[in-house]
């Protein structure tokens, strides 16, 4: 899909992801058009965390008392008449730009001035995405903090399809670009205006080889709304509307995936059963959903020809498939040494052999309890960005006093956390449920690393601040580092200690060996569907299969749990996406190596590489910190951190 201006139509709106555990996480979706796979990452996630000390024994925070996100500096209201001219300028704008440069971008780039002639048009195109970019983002948190609402639905679709629509006579443009020859181009970009864009252009022709003719290219972008844009909001609407039965209570995903990590092991078992036979009832609804798009992705893959089932994903994230390859390997390689270990310690501090499903992310005998008040959570992340550089708990701390965060849990609600975006011309929203657990404190600092990485990578304009995947969670996961080892390094209280040691262990193995898991669970997927559909029953089976391989011996996988693949959004909205969870966390544990070894300045040089935003490789990126992702080595060495967190804890006993 090209890089179009309102590309972002349907898929603006945050949608639900998934490096989780038992519980959903959340991201904003890709931006959109006709051509190769989108590239608008900024992720999320929402996973158990540990915490540092006893914290306070206090009720469930109250919705009433947390923060909810101030979205009128988008725009005042849904039938506010700013978003219907913004509409009507949108139509016309994306009429003028075709009307002026279709047809013409080999000829005129090709004359003399023809480098500042297109410096101008490619302008003008951002001009038009930024607008888009407020348009839709405004549409899909809206539709993100309410997903039932009918009006509120009805305002997201209208939107979404006004986007499409308007975008259409934008599709010529990126088509055309990537038409004209490599010479003319190159002497065209010695102009200094249109050199300042060299790094969208030259990102943009790593996807000339797939694109369609210009018709096709249409057709795609136009059927988007009523193929996967539609099964992406049937499965949005459907989740969010399940109730699950636990006790007398009938409950959404959200409270009922919490109970999960609840410290009573009826509770849980409840749940996971409430869970599982809701789950059971809507298979053929999940089991549909999955298939099209599915089927979908095949079409698309097969017309634009790509041999791999991921290798559009790994194109978008910009990331060659070697390197994913082997870091699929290597976590696969190191299953024995990280999961299967640690939860045969994990069994023992419960005094099993075995634990079932249900109980994989259960507190920890010997954790703090109580809840964890807004205040302290915010003082704990920010303290920790703090210590590591005061600029960005400055811009971290814009989240909380400029109401960029919506934090209470709400009915209809998206479930999980994300943070979104927008464009460059506005900032970033956060969204998150929070319930006072200790994973929310990381949830928190995991999202404001993305929010600060979004806000120093705007400058480079709606073009070029996008972020692949994988350098995206880089940001987040490094944000998580910096807080899990201030508080490490707080606690004095043995048994504390070896929670937060575990918490952080649990944290990884969710965040590499999990998503590593689900990535081999989606291509074994995308690769059987290609030989026809699969029942419900079968996606259970392979479901079943990869969690044995990955959870080990000590984790008892019990009747129900088959069908737990159905709520990862991360499979319906981006597929092969959870890889690069992996990738950044492995990454993080290798900067932040780096990090502690480092003189002065390593500060500065970890906010230039997120000021960079997309206009550099990834491998330009880390060079500054001594890294090589295509190193073999390397993926072993960010693993290896892991695998010594789990020998402390056998060693603590």
């Amino acid at each position: 899909m090209s890089k179009s201006a309102t590309s972002r139509a349907a898929k603006s709106a945050p949608k639900t992801s998934a490096r989780t555990s038992g519980k959903t996480s959340s991201k904003p979706a890709a931006k959109t058009s006709g051509k190769v796979a989108a590239r608008k990452p900024q992720p999320v996630k929402s996973v158990p965390k540990p915490v540092a000390k006893p914290a306070k024994k206090a009720a469930a925070p109250k919705a009433a008392k947390l923060p909810e996100w101030n979205l009128a500096d988008l725009y005042p209201a849904i039938d506010a008449p700013e978003v219907a001219a913004d509409l009507d300028k949108l139509d016309a704008d994306c009429a003028s730009f075709e009307a002026d440069f279709k047809g013409k971008l080999a000829e005129e780039t090709g004359k003399d001035g023809g480098g500042v002639w297109l410096a101008g048009a490619v302008k003008r195109y951002e001009a038009i995405e930024d607008l888009a970019g407020r348009l839709g983002s405004y549409a899909g948190l809206v539709h993100a903090g309410d997903s039932v609402d009918p009006v509120k639905s009805k305002f997201y679709g209208d939107v979404s399809e006004r986007l499409t629509a308007a975008s259409i006579h934008l599709l010529f443009f990126t088509l055309e670009l990537n038409r004209v020859d490599d010479a003319v181009l190159e002497r065209a970009m010695q102009t200094p205006e249109l050199g300042h864009y060299r790094p969208w252009i030259e990102d943009l022709r790593k996807d000339k080889p797939y694109q369609l003719e210009d018709r096709v290219e249409q057709l795609f972008h136009e059927k988007s709304q009523t193929g996967y844009g539609a099964f992406n909001r049937l499965f949005d609407q459907t989740i969010s509307a399940l109730r699950f039965k636990v006790g007398a209570k009938e409950l959404a995903i959200e409270p009922t995936l919490n109970m999960l990590q609840d410290r009573s092991p009826a509770t849980r078992k409840t749940a996971a059963e409430a869970l599982a036979k809701t789950f059971k009832a809507n298979e053929r609804t999940f089991a549909l959903i999955t298939n099209t798009l599915a089927k979908d992705k095949e079409i698309s893959d097969r017309w634009r020809g790509f041999e791999d089932v991921a290798d559009s994903r790994h194109l978008n994230n910009r990331v060659e498939r070697e390197v994913v390859d082997a870091l699929v390997a290597s976590v696969r390689g190191a299953y024995p040494k990280l999961s299967h270990r640690y939860y045969k310690l994990k069994a023992g501090w419960f005094g099993k052999k075995k634990l079932p499903y249900w109980d994989r992310n259960a507190p920890l005998p010997f954790a703090a309890t109580g809840t964890i008040e807004w205040p302290e959570a915010r003082n704990m992340v920010l303290t920790a960005y703090n210590a590591f550089s005061p600029e960005m708990a400055r811009i971290a701390e814009r989240f909380f006093t400029d109401r960029w965060i919506d934090a209470p849990v709400r009915p209809g609600k998206a479930p999980g956390a994300f943070s979104h975006p927008t464009t460059p011309s506005a900032h970033p929203y956060v969204l998150m449920n929070y319930q006072g657990k200790p994973r929310d404190v990381m949830t928190l600092a995991h999202e404001l690393g993305h929010g600060v990485h979004q806000v120093l990578a705007a400058g480079n304009g709606a073009l070029m601040a996008p972020t692949p995947l994988t350098l995206a969670e880089t940001a987040s996961v490094f944000g998580e580092m910096l807080t899990f080892r201030r508080l490490l390094a707080q606690t004095k209280n043995a048994k504390q200690r070896q929670a937060l040691l575990a918490g952080k262990v649990e944290d990884m193995i969710n965040t590499v060996v999990r998503q590593i898991a689900f990535y081999s669970f989606e291509r074994a997927v995308h690769t059987e569907r290609r030989s026809g559909e699969l029942t419900a029953q079968r996606i259970g089976e392979i479901w079943l299969s990869v969690q044995g391989e990955s959870l080990g011996p000590a984790i008892e996988i019990k009747a129900g749990y088959e069908n737990y693949w159905m709520y990862i959004p991360h499979f319906i909205h981006s597929p092969f996406y959870v890889y690069a969870y992996a990738f950044g966390d492995c990454l993080v544990n290798s900067l932040y190596a780096v990090y502690e070894h480092a003189q002065e300045g390593f500060a500065e040089r970890y906010l230039a590489m997120l000021s960079a935003g997309g206009t550099k490789h990834y491998s330009e990126l880390l060079a500054p910190f001594g890294l090589d992702a295509k190193d073999p080595s390397f993926w072993d060495g960010g693993l290896s951190v892991i695998a010594g967190m789990i020998d402390e804890l056998e060693a603590m006993g």
